[in-house]
């Protein structure tokens, strides 16, 4: 048995079950590269599985888990969630970021799944049970014009969905959540401007019977994000999010001062000392940080407690890159969180469903948690491989967006 292998010292427990293999499944039933890591105990047929999705740099991630992390949990006690936690976080000296806290958030996820399963009860009880029957979720609008944008957020209406985030084309532009064309010129004055008429034209034609949202994506200089939340001011936005990238953060005050435009925030944050301040001044109304990219449910839930003495909702990051176990593991947290704002929601596709049983479902715009034991899903390996992971976005992906003149802008 290796040093790794040995059981620690203080895991006095030796009746109980023991982590026995870590592991990756990597599949893109949506052409987007998901990372799921399987924990496997030595008690007959238990195991977790956790979100670990970083798509642009999946095989980092995997390589994490299979190299640096599976060996320091073999023999452990899958029940000792905060001990591994904190031991796997600081295991490499240099801490955080993206690629190290999803490998640790897919072990997070999959011991809490573990936990729930060998109690017999959903991981939101485990956190203190049900705050709500079930959970608002907004889903996305889009389209070329503020015509097409309006007939979007119609049919959404439809379904049932309260809450409509929405977005649309700047005309020679690669815009974030419409289809893009084979421009990539980003021009901050057009958007401002597209995205100010865009806002007139739906609430002058759909009035206040819906809640509307829209998201920057942190693509403005700071200046033009202060222009365009007071800007749409008058349009009551349920919120703003990210105007401005975590370099330009200190500009959330400038903000804050200027307009009554509620702030989203988080989603790209990975380290407490990113999202303290924010927290701690209250320069958000949302937090939507990413699951995966800060480590799991268990510094999530933290979090959240921090965010509800601050008066600051919460609005976990949920597209469809984010897995159906990362989606199970928002809710969780929505449904124990007293203090839930919205859940983002991604309506996943028929073969997201079959590769992932029990993928959660929004009916009449909310979601219900599942009285599954653990997180509620599950995973098909054999069907996922008939999806393989795709290569990583290269220079053609959206993540490669240009000014005008060519210079390399944020994404």
């Amino acid at each position: 048995m290796s040093d790794w292998a040995r059981p620690a010292p203080w895991d006095h427990d030796r009746s109980g079950a023991r982590i026995t293999r870590v592991r990756t499944i990597c599949t893109a039933p949506e052409g987007q590269t998901l990372v799921i890591v399987k924990v496997e105990t030595s008690e007959d047929g238990l195991y977790g599985l956790g979100c670990a999705t970083f798509t642009q740099r999946a095989s980092a991630v995997a390589a994490v888990v299979h190299d640096h992390l599976a060996p320091q949990l073999a023999g452990r006690d899958p029940a000792a969630i905060t001990d591994i936690w904190h031991a796997l976080n600081t295991s490499a000296y240099w801490r955080g970021g993206p690629v190290l806290n999803s490998a640790l958030s897919g072990v997070d996820m999959a011991l809490w799944d573990i936990k729930g399963k060998r109690a017999g009860l959903p991981v939101w009880q485990l956190l203190g049970g049900r705050c709500r029957l079930s959970v608002p979720a907004y889903a996305h609008a889009s389209g070329r014009d503020a015509a097409e944008v309006e007939e979007s957020v119609r049919r959404l209406m439809a379904d049932g969905f309260a809450h409509v985030r929405c977005q649309v084309a700047v005309p020679g532009a690669r815009t974030y959540g419409v289809p893009a064309g084979a421009e990539r010129a980003w021009n901050p004055n057009q958007y401002v401007s597209a995205v100010t008429r865009t806002f007139d034209h739906l609430r002058s034609s759909i009035g206040d019977e819906v809640e509307l949202l829209h998201d920057v994506h942190e693509r403005l200089p700071p200046m033009h994000a202060v222009r365009l939340a007071k800007s749409l001011e008058p349009h009551r936005l349920f919120f703003l999010e990210d105007p401005v990238a975590p370099e330009d953060l200190d500009w959330l005050r400038m903000i804050r001062t200027q307009s009554a435009t509620p702030i989203a925030y988080g989603e790209l944050l990975t380290n407490p000392a990113e999202y303290r301040p924010v927290v701690h001044e209250r320069l958000c109304d949302f937090l939507r940080c990413h699951l995966s990219t800060i480590g799991g449910i268990t510094p999530a839930w933290r979090l959240a407690a921090a965010a509800e003495l601050a008066g600051i909702r919460t609005a976990w990051h949920g597209p469809g890159d984010v897995s159906p176990v990362g989606h199970a593991a928002n809710l969780a947290l929505d449904i124990a969180c007293p203090n839930l704002g919205i859940q983002e929601w991604h309506p996943f596709s028929d073969a997201v469903r079959e590769v992932f049983p029990g993928t959660p479902v929004a009916v009449g715009g909310q979601l219900w948690p599942s009285d599954a034991p653990g997180l509620g899903v599950d995973l098909d390996e054999r069907l996922a491989a008939r999806y393989p992971a795709v290569a990583p976005l290269a220079g053609s992906g959206w993540t490669d967006l240009r000014l005008p003149d060519g210079t390399a802008t944020r994404p």
